[in-house]
């Protein structure tokens, strides 16, 4: 049996209804694009890095956060080469810098023809002891510590400054001591004693390094 005309226009109208819908929510559908990172070293190649300075800390928590950045800058850009340049008192030395700065920075390109340069500072702050009181010297010591990572790329030919970050974290740390109030860093396994507090800060400071994936 034939259905009639009207219920078969009204058929056809819903099936073509239900089938503009699915398309419509189709063609809306958002979907993913890579954007490249808003910083690209690659033109650069080789990549000067000082090691960071510390702040109301002593030990190697800067040395720890300087490996760690330049590991995630490697993992965010192929096609580069970080050459490490030392300790900041030493290049101060070297380059007869009074700071880390536009000159030390164009007598580093002078010294070992880097086009660029990292120079990075970590501020320590707000230690707060697990515990209580605590003596003046206290090995693997756990506290809560606040800290600020900044981070700038400076031109080695111009020594005018290209990009720069900063990021805080708050963690609770282990491996450290307190001598006369400042925190002293010496864990003999820094990743597990203070690696999430340097991983939050370094992550961070390394986001513009890194390609990210966006809605659309």
């Amino acid at each position: 049996m034939t259905e009639p005309n009207g219920s078969s226009s009204l058929s056809v109208r819903l099936v073509t209804g239900v089938l503009l819908v699915i398309a419509s929510g189709l063609a809306c559908a958002s979907h993913s694009v890579l954007v490249p990172p808003r910083l690209n070293l690659v033109p650069y190649g080789q990549i000067g890095l000082v090691t960071f300075t510390a702040e109301n800390a002593k030990g190697s928590l800067h040395e720890f956060a300087t490996r760690r950045f330049s590991e995630y800058m490697l993992a965010a850009q192929t096609g580069i080469e970080v050459m490490e340049l030392g300790a900041a008192d030493s290049v101060l030395r070297r380059t007869h810098a009074t700071e880390l700065g536009p000159a030390a920075a164009q007598a580093l390109g002078g010294e070992h023809g880097v086009p660029v340069v990292f120079f990075g500072h970590l501020k320590v702050s707000n230690v707060k002891p697990s515990g209580g009181l605590v003596r003046l010297a206290v090995p693997r010591l756990e506290a809560t510590v606040s800290a600020e990572l900044s981070v700038e790329l400076l031109s080695t030919k111009s020594g005018g400054t290209l990009w720069r970050s900063s990021a805080a974290a708050t963690e609770k740390v282990g491996g450290l001591a307190l001598v006369d109030g400042e925190p002293v860093f010496s864990a003999k396994d820094p990743n597990d004693a203070y690696g999430q507090l340097v991983n939050r800060l370094v992550y961070a400071v390394t986001y513009d390094l890194r390609s990210t994936w966006v809605k659309q």
